[in-house]
């Protein structure tokens, strides 16, 4: 019978914050506790609670025919300089 070690698999926790501004710091106070062995951060963007409700009411308005449609970009140019900001 062969000599062998366990090593158990590392496991990994999910963190999601909303608030960009808190990430460094939480990083910092993670590193300190043990058994902590890495923090990455992954930043690809994500579909927020808030970005998914924006996106089911824009799908609702595309529904009721509520759009604006713009075939090129000098007419969505256009029509982003009616804005009055």
């Amino acid at each position: 019978m062969e000599n062998s070690t366990y090593i158990p698999q590392s496991q990994q926790m999910i963190v999601t914050l909303e608030d960009n501004v808190a990430v460094s710091e939480i990083r910092k106070v993670l590193l300190h506790i043990r058994g902590i062995a890495s923090v990455q951060l992954d930043e690809r963007p994500r579909v927020t609670p808030a970005l998914r409700t924006k996106i089911r009411k824009a799908r609702e308005e595309s529904a009721q025919g509520e759009t604006v449609v713009c075939s090129t970009p000098e007419e969505m140019q256009q029509y982003f300089d009616t804005f009055p900001y």
